[in-house]
């Protein structure tokens, strides 16, 4: 039976929407769980130099050095310092989620030579060996964009990150395979995933947050603002979180009834003429 022109037409229809259907795959956002709610989070340790703020908490787990606050601070009400705390632990854990998920989508466009200077990008997955950024990188459209770096992200002095038409900071991923260096005043935006470290170099600041999995972030005279909203799901904004009180030493039974032997032996030994 020859089509009618009523099934060429709801053929058509169908094809239509089967061909602009969005793809759900990369679309959807990253979900960041807990460690949303850190503006800098590290593995080994945290190291600032300089008057540098961050909107978020800070955190480090399993290590649990946090330098240079003061002169580093927290915006008011955006979060505390988070030594190898529960919170930090669980926020580790989540940054492992949220990387492997931006690690494993699918790439839709590799970018020659990682070089992203002058490029200007609409929403998609973009895979490169190592990702570098001199000058200006413009995100044009609302939407989730994937940067996966098989191993370094380094921008050069005085980079840029434009956000255009919707595009949105918390829409931004980088997911870097070893380490991220943002240079000198340079103004990214976006989450940094980085399985090692993750360095602000003087000047520099993100619309977005600085994760590191395995090792070190190390600020210098920064502002780091963590980011809300995006495509959906949207991030949420950072809460700030207060971390367990500090337990005060205690003596053992052990130790008091020494102490207690002791204090007696003083008060009646024998004293000398």
């Amino acid at each position: 039976m020859p089509p009618t022109p009523i099934s060429r037409h709801f053929a058509g229809a169908a094809l239509a929407v089967a061909c602009c259907a969005a793809p759900s795959s990369w679309a959807q956002n990253i979900s960041l769980g807990t460690a949303a709610n850190f503006g800098v989070l590290a593995g080994s340790a945290v190291t600032n130099t300089g008057p540098t703020v961050v909107t978020g908490n800070v955190g480090v787990w399993p290590g649990t050095a946090i330098t240079g606050f003061p002169p580093g601070s927290i915006a008011p009400g955006s979060g505390f310092l988070h030594s190898a705390t529960p919170a930090a632990q669980q926020a580790q854990s989540d940054l492992t989620a949220a990387y492997t998920d931006a690690a494993t989508r699918v790439c839709g466009t590799p970018i020659a030579g990682g070089l992203l200077g002058g490029l200007v990008l609409t929403p998609g997955v973009y895979c490169m060996p190592a990702g570098a950024l001199t000058g200006t990188l413009t995100l044009d459209g609302a939407g989730v964009y994937v940067f996966q770096m098989a191993s370094t992200l380094t921008t050069a002095s005085a980079s840029a990150v434009v956000l255009l038409n919707g595009a949105t900071a918390c829409g931004v991923w980088w997911q870097v395979g070893s380490s991220a260096t943002i240079g000198t005043t340079s103004a990214m935006a976006g989450n940094i995933l980085a399985l090692t470290s993750i360095t602000m170099n003087t000047g520099a600041s993100l619309g977005g947050r600085t994760l590191a999995r395995n090792g070190a972030v190390t600020l210098d005279s920064n502002a780091v603002t963590a980011c809300s909203g995006g495509p959906g799901p949207a991030v949420p904004g950072p809460v700030a979180l207060v971390p367990p009180p500090t337990p005060v030493p205690t003596l053992s039974e052990w130790a008091l009834a020494v102490l207690a032997a002791l204090m007696i032996y003083v008060a009646f030994r024998p004293r000398r003429p």
